[in-house]
């Protein structure tokens, strides 16, 4: 597997997003489709959403890099959407098989990406534009950050710890 970018900066952000990519399988592991939508009276969000949400950020973070596909929860996802109350999200089997479908084509894109890409910016919302760069890098703190939510959930819904080996 190709592991060296075409923009070297991008080297480290590409190791995490690799490792991302098993830790998001494997926070995923044994959990039911029914605990995956527990919120145990808070107003968190549940597994289902944050897999959800992480699944549409991929889809979206490769569409920007040139990679034209919709994940199977567009519709629950699309422009950020928040936690829907009451709402049945997909199976976590759903989730991974997105997961799997995009995350080779994104990584594949990544590698190719150059600089002029990177520093180009975008409006990403009203009056708020960030370069491609920055975006890359805020999505891989975040799925870091929803990764560890799910593994906190894991162990508040009684499932053994996330595994790391």
């Amino acid at each position: 597997m190709e592991t060296k970018a075409t923009c070297s900066r991008l080297n480290g952000l590409i190791d995490l997003y690799d490792m991302q990519t098993d830790f998001f399988t494997r926070a995923l592991i044994n959990v039911s489709d029914e605990d995956a939508h527990k919120r145990l009276d808070t107003k968190a969000n549940h597994i289902a959403w944050l897999a959800g949400s992480l699944v549409q950020q991929r889809y979206d973070l490769a569409g920007m890099f040139g990679v034209a596909s919709q994940s199977s929860a567009h519709e629950l996802f699309k422009n950020n959407q928040g936690i829907r109350d009451g709402a049945i999200y997909p199976s976590l089997t759903v989730f991974k098989d997105d997961w799997a479908g995009i995350s080779q084509k994104l990584r594949e894109a990544l590698l190719g990406v150059d600089e002029q890409k990177l520093e180009s910016t975008f409006e990403m919302m009203p009056n708020f534009s960030m370069t491609h760069y920055d975006l890359l890098t805020f999505s891989i703190y975040r799925e870091a950050n929803c990764i560890g939510q799910i593994a906190l959930w894991r162990r508040l819904l009684g499932y053994e710890a996330l595994k790391y080996d």
